[in-house]
């Protein structure tokens, strides 16, 4: 039985991943500061320890016999782009520090495989329609956020380490990601959540506030393409980032609308001041697809098996009065 290391297993795309990896006949150890909220049960063993600690990362890549076979590092302070342009020198600090002590010591006692969750904000801010760019073209580099330039840091640093000590990295790209488990209130959460909960509280033809004018253009990735991804990453022989995203790219406005079409709500936009980040990212998938990762959960698909479990937990926070 393979072994395998989740750190973030207590957030959203690495509770997916513990799940998978069990799955697939895993004996699995999740990692992180906290408990994952709706699955705090999923890995074979769960170990609470702030990995900013350089011995606490010791002590979640010890393990009886080991090393683990595989180790996947998705642990990060981050957030929906509220977050990410309030909390800059927290995101700068403490994923640094994971980063550093987790690629450093994994490769030092031994890990032969190594997968490190980068993000697509490593991209420069674009114009919808833009050529899309491949990975390679990250560089020269001009993030618009201090998470993007902590990402390409620590990309570095595991690519140097693989040279070092042959430790295999695979590095994923990941573009917006969502689905049920995921955050969906506390300024944290990413803008599928956010609609979802938002026209989840408002009555049919009620108004939601959307920051900037609605014209800013993103891709949104469901959890499950995601973590197909991740695993068919880590077991190919690809070096380098690979981008993992849909295809498929839509306007905040549109969508605002395809979450109102799943409610069945008829809704208003009002556009507010707020953080929007860039316009547009326009990034291939080649790499990843050459692999045969394709998605396959489109928007609306994705929002119809998200959507129904927000509404189940704001209504029950209504309910709670919390």
């Amino acid at each position: 039985m393979k072994r395998a290391l989740v750190c973030g297993a207590g957030g959203f795309i690495g509770g997916h991943l513990v799940k998978k990896l069990r799955g697939a006949g895993y004996w699995v150890r999740g990692v992180d500061i906290k408990s994952h909220e709706w699955s705090p049960h999923a890995a074979d063993e769960f170990k609470h320890l702030d990995l900013r600690i350089e011995e606490n990362c010791r002590q979640a890549l010890t393990v009886e016999g080991g090393p683990f076979d595989e180790v996947y590092q998705l642990a990060a302070d981050m957030g929906g782009m509220g977050f990410i342009h309030s909390a800059e020198t927290e995101i700068m600090h403490n994923s640094a520090l994971i980063n550093i002590y987790m690629t450093d010591l994994a490769a030092k006692m031994g890990v032969p495989r190594y997968f490190f969750s980068s993000s697509v904000c490593v991209y420069r801010d674009m114009k919808h329609g833009e050529p899309e760019m491949s990975e390679d073209q990250a560089i020269p580099a001009h993030p618009d956020n201090e998470y993007g330039w902590e990402k390409l840091y620590s990309e570095r640093v595991a690519m140097a380490y693989e040279r070092r000590y042959g430790m295999q990295v695979r590095i994923a790209r990941f573009q917006n990601c969502y689905g049920p488990e995921g955050t969906w209130q506390g300024g944290r959460e990413k803008a599928p959540a956010a609609m979802c909960r938002k026209i989840a509280q408002i009555e049919d033809g009620g108004t939601i506030e959307v920051w900037g004018d609605g014209s800013a253009v993103r891709s949104y990735t469901y959890v499950s393409d995601m973590v197909d991804g991740i695993y068919l990453l880590m077991h190919s022989d690809l070096h380098g980032a690979a981008n993992i995203g849909c295809p498929q790219y839509v306007s905040v406005d549109e969508l605002a609308n395809a979450v109102a079409k799943v409610a069945g709500k008829t809704i208003k936009i009002k556009h507010v001041s707020g953080p929007v980040g860039v316009q547009s990212r326009n990034f291939s998938n080649d790499r990843i697809a050459s692999l045969g990762w394709q998605a396959k959960v489109f928007l609306e698909e994705g929002i119809k098996q998200t959507y129904p479990w927000i509404e189940k937990q704001a209504k029950a926070r209504l309910v709670n009065g919390k």
